[in-house]
């Protein structure tokens, strides 16, 4: 093993510079490989050291577990990664942040964003409470798609009443986590809802989220203007719309963003998801300055998503966000408190 082994992060970055030199089923296996190194829970090189097989990690088939094995007895120089695959750490790196500032695990009592199979997730609500439950919430957000998004299986009112009812018995029952009734709303270019404003006021927690023309160059400044005016939305949820090696996500006036976001008291999301971690550290310090308020979601679609709150987390520390700024580190009670008193 090398004095300086490489980390998951280099290897992500070595992957996929491979993969531009393949093609076919090689390239789709370096492709996939160099995504998984984002979510791998442990570094790789321990793997390794501790007498383990390389294919115990998700993605890693025997040609890639090859591959890892030569680039770790003769480290190659990794390039410095392109716009569009930089400011990203991996879920192990983010791992040991948080175990090096355990207290924030306590915390932190919510997950706010995540999805069941009532849109585009892959577990029903009542699983998915248990899950996150498993995980040690206090309590978690349930935030399904609007109707806007057509591809996701967007709920209508009708469909978000429905869901409502059935949050509403599983609290009844005690069962823990406690849920929020919520929604990730979709939210045009041009800041407006896509939802009927009484079916969100029974809410208590409302996201807004772009999810078109999000690979326009132009400067978005006004948009984010005009969404964080939008009074139906409590959290902007991951605000740039990048994903990590897909899409390098929207351009503005961040400062000025954070400015309006604090001034509104509108909550900026880190979206926890490895290839999303948005907002980053670097713009999450524009949030700091400006005293603006940060929610932390999975942005899970399924029970193993879920652990990935400690990449929000850990962006969190790193930025030194005060805890008292954080949503999650509220109270149930006192966030709903806080969304009501924004009600319109």
């Amino acid at each position: 093993m090398s004095a300086r082994p490489l980390t998951n992060l280099q290897l992500a970055e070595l992957f996929a510079v491979a993969a531009a030199g393949e093609k076919d089923q090689r390239q789709r296996a370096l492709r996939r490989a160099a995504r998984r190194a984002l979510m791998w829970p442990e570094e790789a090189w321990r793997i390794r050291q501790g007498g383990r097989l390389l294919t115990e990690l998700a993605g890693v088939g025997p040609w890639i577990a090859s591959k890892m094995k030569e680039w770790m007895l003769e480290p190659p120089e990794v390039p410095e990664p392109p716009p569009i695959r930089s400011g990203f750490r991996t879920f192990a790196e983010c791992r040991e942040i948080v175990d090096a500032h355990s207290a924030w695990r306590t915390a932190v009592r919510a997950d706010l964003q995540m999805h069941t199979s009532e849109t585009d997730g892959a577990l029903p609500l009542a699983e998915m409470v248990e899950a996150a439950g498993e995980l040690g919430h206090e309590y978690i957000a349930i935030t399904d798609h609007s109707k806007g998004l057509v591809i996701t299986n967007g709920m209508n009112e009708a469909r978000l009443a429905a869901q409502g009812a059935a949050i509403a018995a599983l609290n009844g029952r005690g069962v823990r986590p406690r849920v929020l009734r919520s929604i990730e709303m979709n939210i045009s270019p041009q800041g407006v809802e896509d939802m009927e404003r009484p079916a969100l006021r029974e809410l208590d927690l409302v996201l807004g989220a772009f999810h078109s023309k999000l690979r326009t160059k132009d400067d978005q400044t006004d948009r984010y203007l005009a969404a964080l005016q939008n009074p139906t939305i409590h959290v902007l949820a991951h605000p740039r719309g990048r994903i990590w090696n897909f899409r390098l996500g929207l351009t503005a006036d961040w400062a000025r963003v954070a400015e309006r976001a604090a001034a509104l008291d509108v909550a900026l999301e880190i979206d926890s998801y490895p290839d999303r971690q948005d907002l980053d550290v670097e713009l999450l310090a524009e949030v700091k300055r400006a005293g603006g308020r940060i929610s932390i979601g999975t942005d899970a679609h399924n029970a193993e998503e879920l652990r990935y709150i400690d990449v929000g987390i850990a962006a969190a520390i790193t930025a030194k966000i005060p805890r008292e700024r954080i949503l999650n580190c509220m109270a149930p009670d006192e966030l709903v408190a806080w969304t009501r008193s924004r009600a319109n």
